[in-house]
């Protein structure tokens, strides 16, 4: 099985450390992307057999393997079509699906198929350094279901993801970039929301000198690729400021609870949330 991975960073690196762990000799990894000392890495820690010095590399490859921000894989898609063999499978790892799926259809050939993908996982740091080749083992992982694409197909490339141990579910497109919105996208607009009021603080100094676990939490993910996230609320806006417009509600109703100092509101505020997430915790289990 020949596998060709662009992009080979957090997602990328870490699903080659996965499949070279469980798959050995049976499985050759290419990697390809614009950082070429970040390639050479790859192929020392063991994520990747060789690297592709251009995508007509990619002419033989069984799977192609897209892991960069949402809005470089129609550009690299059309750039690629020309050096595919028939029956060739194109997959990604993109956060958002709804507006570069239509495009890729439209672009490929019949014979040809593109399988969106999404694996619900991550860290804050980018780059193939934070790979991990248990990235993936017991996190969710979302296939698009399109009714085009040949049976055949998906049981070849799940054949291969099996092998990284991940938890696969099928959804429509419009459910994932819904449901992405609010349990991934916002949280990190929150995130890098909270970094930004502390920035602006009247007493920037003395916050930072009182910085405990509580910030450092929560605004975790804001140290996040700043490229892939621009690329994420761009692809998936309709969702977002939907759901931006719900949050801007809630601040306001506890805004205003705080300036009557109506403490049943605040005592309701935390306890349904928690009560909520510690539900929500259980179920996942």
């Amino acid at each position: 099985m020949k596998l060709y991975i662009i992009g080979v960073g957090l997602i990328g690196g870490s699903l080659g450390l996965a499949l070279k762990q469980s798959l050995k000799n049976e499985i050759y990894i290419t990697g390809y992307g614009r950082n070429k000392d970040n390639l050479r890495e790859a192929k020392k820690l063991g994520a990747i057999d060789s690297i592709a010095l251009n995508l007509e590399d990619a002419a033989d490859s069984d799977i192609i393997y897209l892991s960069t921000p949402v809005l470089k894989i129609v550009p690299i898609i059309k750039e690629l079509t020309p050096f595919l063999s028939p029956n060739t499978i194109i997959t990604d790892a993109g956060s958002t699906k709804g507006e570069i799926f239509s495009e890729i259809k439209r672009i490929l050939p019949k014979n040809i198929y593109y399988i969106a993908g999404h694996p619900m996982t991550g860290r804050e740091k980018s780059g193939v350094t934070a790979a991990s080749a248990d990235l993936f083992k017991d996190k969710t992982y979302i296939v698009i279901k399109d009714e085009e694409t040949p049976q055949n197909a998906y049981d070849k490339l799940m054949n291969i993801l099996k092998n990284i141990g991940a938890k696969f579910s099928y959804l429509p497109i419009e459910a994932h970039d819904s449901a992405a919105s609010v349990i991934s996208h916002l949280p990190h607009i929150a995130a890098a929301g909270l970094v930004h009021l502390l920035k602006q603080s009247e007493n920037l100094d003395t916050a930072k000198y009182l910085i405990g676990g509580g910030f450092r939490d929560t605004t975790r993910i804001a140290s996040s690729d700043p490229d892939m996230w621009a690329d994420i609320l761009t692809t998936n806006k309709d969702a977002i400021a939907r759901d931006i417009d719900k949050y801007i509600d809630i601040l306001s109703d506890i805004k205003s609870a705080v300036t009557a100092k109506d403490r049943d509101k605040f005592y309701s505020f935390f306890d349904e949330s928690k009560k909520f997430r510690d539900n929500l915790l259980y179920e996942m289990k």
